[in-house]
């Protein structure tokens, strides 16, 4: 298992600041860099990894620490990362030096505040035995675990590098986690991802899945179903149980939007006037892993995913701290230009308005001004800040559903606009070549599942 530590510090760790904390073990520590330079390693005796610590992260949104952490920080501010490896109990408290020493030097707070320290640890009777490195604990044929307490796990670049070498190497991604501990939208995104999974290790009921809740056991070197004779399987009773709060409400919007490619091309948007639409503000920041740390900028993600075509461009925004609200966006190069594959969720209290008065016409602008494809809009009951505990949450239910103008005319207007139950869609756009915008029923009505699906088998059918 790995053990964080995070300092947070008004001002830049510079070298010779660094330098001090990574000595905190003495001279003898070895030092190492990892993923091109951008993470310092701690080697005890014989090589056995400690520490690694990565780049500091300027984050200039506000609300990041208390978001991800519990804590108030003022933005910006320099968050540097140590994860120490607990099989070794030395390692722990080197961590909480490393970045003890980097507030004594620079100012700012440590997470968790009592792992800070400035002593000297003594890391010379540190067995040798043992090699790798603190970000991954198990390695099998099939699966990469990472075993991680903290109170809320994050898309972190390492998380988020670690995703990419298992996707790389056709492993699955396997964190596992004590009972207390919740994902962020990105994350459960992530994990929820086959063949990823996020197991929890329950006192009570062992190892079970934290997003569907089935109980998992070890074997073939990765977590998997413990399956019954009859080949189904079993759900936890801790997934189960009811929750320790009311949960609040949230309104998720899962929309495309295809562009052409040229030089003019400006994305982000589609997800900025959905966010103002349902918000009243725009998106507070954007980055490509969590904490999320630029201030939002349309123009910065555009030649981001344009350096990086044509492979893909996986993007976190979050809101302002005043309103919960989280995107994830994925930017993918086809033949039909540039698309963008947008789900914003926003979280509001239990028994606050929902503004689905503003579905309708967030549908109008995004097809008037900006190249919509679909649009699924959904509510369901879970926590207003949207994480996610590991826990039995109904499924989304979706509120209503728009189909842009180029697949209405593919399919056929007079086909599209008759689907065989009681929807009445409503026309948008050029009467000439319209798109549909198609009212599901009221907000967390069940029977609309059924009346989606029948429509969405009714649109595919050949004319």
């Amino acid at each position: 298992m790995t053990k964080d530590v995070i300092a947070l510090t008004p001002k830049m760790p510079n070298v010779w600041a660094l330098m001090a904390s990574l000595y905190a073990g003495g001279s003898d520590l070895d030092l190492s860099a990892a993923a091109d330079g951008a993470v310092v390693q701690l080697h005890g005796p014989g090589g056995r990894p400690l520490v690694s610590v990565e780049s500091p992260v300027l984050v200039q949104v506000p609300g990041e620490a208390e978001r991800l952490l519990g804590q108030s920080v003022e933005a910006p501010f320099w968050w540097t990362e140590a994860r120490a490896s607990t099989a070794v109990p030395e390692a722990e408290k080197l961590a909480g030096v490393v970045c003890g020493r980097l507030n004594a030097l620079l100012g700012g707070s440590t997470w968790p505040p009592e792992a800070a320290s400035t002593k000297v640890v003594d890391v010379s009777a540190v067995p040798s035995a043992g090699s790798g490195q603190p970000a991954v604990d198990v390695v099998t044929d099939h699966a990469a675990v990472v075993l991680i307490d903290r109170p809320v796990v994050a898309l972190t670049s390492w998380l988020a590098e670690i995703m990419r070498t298992t996707v790389a190497s056709r492993r699955s991604l396997q964190i596992v986690t004590p009972p207390g501990v919740r994902l962020t939208t990105a994350a459960r995104t992530t994990l929820a991802r086959v063949p990823n999974r996020w197991v929890v290790q329950d006192p009570e009921c062992g190892y079970y899945d934290g997003l569907s809740g089935a109980v998992l056991r070890w074997q073939d070197g990765a977590f998997s179903p413990a399956l019954a004779e009859d080949g189904t399987a079993t759900v936890a009773a801790a997934f189960t149980r009811p929750a320790d709060e009311a949960p609040g409400r949230q309104l998720i919007v899962a929309l495309r939007t295809v562009h052409k490619a040229d030089d003019r091309l400006l994305l982000g948007g589609a997800l900025e006037a959905a966010w103002e639409a349902l918000t009243g503000t725009a998106p507070a920041g954007w980055g490509t892993a969590e904490p999320v740390n630029l201030p939002w900028s349309p123009r910065q993600l555009t030649d981001l995913a344009r350096e990086r075509a044509p492979e893909p461009s996986h993007l976190v925004v979050v809101g302002t701290p005043d309103r919960p609200a989280m995107a994830t966006v994925r930017v993918t190069r086809t033949t039909k230009g540039v698309e963008e594959d947008v789900v914003l969720t926003v979280g509001y209290a239990d028994g606050e308005e929902l503004p689905l008065d503003r579905v309708q016409p967030l549908a109008e602008a995004l097809l008037s001004g900006h190249s919509l494809k679909t649009m699924l809009v959904s509510v369901r009951r879970a926590r207003t800040d949207l994480t996610a505990a590991p826990r039995l949450e109904g499924p989304p239910i979706p509120y209503a559903f728009t189909l842009g103008p180029e697949d209405v005319h593919a399919i056929g207007v007079e086909h599209a606009r008759r689907p065989p139950v009681e929807v009445r869609p409503v026309s948008l756009g050029a009467t000439s070549r319209p798109a549909l915008y198609f009212p599901l029923g009221e907000a967390e009505d069940a029977e609309a599942w059924g009346r989606l699906q029948e429509l969405t088998a009714h649109l595919r059918a050949v004319r």
